[in-house]
C-alpha cells in the first residue's frame, strides 16, 4: 500500500532537504519512492510543496486531495491551506511558527487566529510544536526542517539510528552534529 507525505512550507525553509532526507531514508528501507517538488514563489517567501510517496510500487509522484497520510508543515497557515489533501485519519505535524504571507504584509489581509484549534475542531490529528525554538536550541534557526523530521519519525516504525544515518548522508558534514541534535529535540 502506498503512503503519502506532503511537505508544505515557505520558500527558504528547507523543505527540499527534508524531502531529500525522507526519500533517502525510505529507499534504504526497500521502498519504491517518488519525490516531486512543486515550487510556488519559493524565492519570494511563497508556498513550496513537496510530495513524497512510497510503497511496494509507486507509479505517480503526485498526491491528490484526500490522499495524504501526513502533512508536514513548516508554518501554521500552510498547514491550513493544504488540509483538504489530508486523508481521513491522517495527521498533520506542524511548526507553530507564523510567517506572514504577502497579503498580510501589505495589509490586505490578517493572519487567521486559532488555526491549530480550527483544524482540531475538524477532527484532524494535529501534532503542533514550536520547532523554531528547538532549532535555535540545537544551534540554528535553519534546522526547523530536521526538528520536523524528528517529530515525524515518531510515527514510523523505522529505527532512530536509520533516520540519523539518512541525516549523515544528506547533510553537509559540518552541519551533521547540529542536525542530529535538532532531530533528537524534535523526536523528544
Amino acid at each position: 500500500m502506498t503512503k503519502n507525505i506532503m511537505i508544505v512550507g515557505v520558500g527558504g525553509q528547507g523543505s527540499l532537504l527534508a524531502s531529500k532526507l525522507l526519500g533517502h531514508l525510505l529507499l534504504t528501507q526497500g521502498y519504491d519512492v517518488k519525490v516531486s517538488e512543486v515550487h510556488g514563489m519559493s524565492q519570494r517567501g511563497g508556498s513550496v510543496v513537496t510530495y513524497v510517496r512510497f510503497g511496494e510500487k509507486v507509479y505517480s509522484p503526485i498526491i491528490d486531495k484526500g490522499e495524504a497520510d501526513f502533512i508536514v508543515s513548516f508554518e501554521k497557515l500552510e498547514a491550513a491551506r493544504w488540509v483538504e489533501y489530508l486523508r481521513e485519519g491522517g495527521r498533520i505535524v506542524v511548526n507553530t511558527q507564523e510567517i506572514n504571507p504577502m497579503p498580510v504584509i501589505t495589509g490586505a489581509a490578517e493572519y487567521p487566529d486559532h488555526l491549530i484549534e480550527k483544524m482540531e475542531a475538524l477532527g484532524i490529528q494535529v501534532d503542533a510544536m514550536d520547532c523554531l525554538s528547538l532549532a535555535e536550541q540545537a544551534g540554528s534557526a535553519k534546522a526547523v526542517n530536521i526538528v520536523l523530521m524528528g517529530r515525524l519519525s515518531r510515527y514510523f516504525d523505522i529505527p532512530v539510528d536509520t533516520w540519523k544515518e539518512a541525516i549523515r548522508a544528506c547533510v553537509p558534514a559540518k552541519f551533521v552534529e547540529l542536525n542530529l541534535k535538532a532531530f533528537d529535540l524534535g523526536r523528544a
